[in-house]
């Protein structure tokens, strides 16, 4: 459990840079030169990933039951991470309404993704991957949009190419990743 936590509070540390230390990563920035910065971030970032991944793992192997929730939980999640998929897609298509609305919308689809693996999941090393991650990503988007207003940023209107886009994508990409992916990278099979 030690690595999981490890690796989150690495993780999500770096990631959390900018909420709670603006300034001090703006001077950084200025000092080690942009590519450096990006470097270091990364380098932390991969590091935290890896820990997170591997002491998931061996979480996994000695597990805690903190509450067993009811299969309809397992088939609700299906349609949360579904939304989450559509909304990390909307992060990235140009011109869509998701990311006009909301900004941040891969920060949106992190909320949903974890709030269902919470639901779905009851073992302790589930609740403090995806409580970890549902936290971070509250604070964060709280903290981003309100970036957003203070420095006026207004988001390109969402089309509906965009849009459909945006859906065409989070669609796909879950399928491939529900139904194939999920089960040989981390070991469940959501679908089967």
């Amino acid at each position: 459990m030690a690595l999981l936590i490890l690796g989150l509070v690495l993780f999500l540390g770096v990631h959390s840079i900018r909420i709670f230390a603006n300034d001090w990563r703006t001077s950084q920035r200025a000092r080690l030169g942009e590519n450096r910065w990006k470097g270091l971030y990364s380098l932390v970032s991969i590091v935290g990933f890896v820990l997170i991944v591997w002491g998931f793992g061996l979480a996994r192997q000695q597990p805690v039951v903190l509450y067993v929730p009811p299969l309809a939980l397992r088939h609700l999640n299906a349609l949360f991470t579904l939304l989450a998929f559509v909304l990390v897609a909307a992060a990235y298509v140009p011109a869509n309404h998701l990311k006009a609305r909301l900004g941040h919308p891969m920060l949106a689809g992190v909320k949903v993704w974890a709030f269902g693996h919470l639901l779905a999941t009851g073992m302790l090393h589930d609740v403090l991957l995806f409580g970890a991650f549902l936290l971070w990503a509250v604070v964060d988007f709280v903290s981003a949009r309100r970036r957003d207003r203070a420095d006026g940023v207004v988001y390109p209107a969402g089309t509906v190419k965009g849009d459909a886009i945006v859906l065409v994508a989070g669609i796909v990409l879950w399928a491939v990743f529900a139904f194939w992916l999920h089960g040989w990278l981390i070991g469940v099979n959501p679908m089967g």
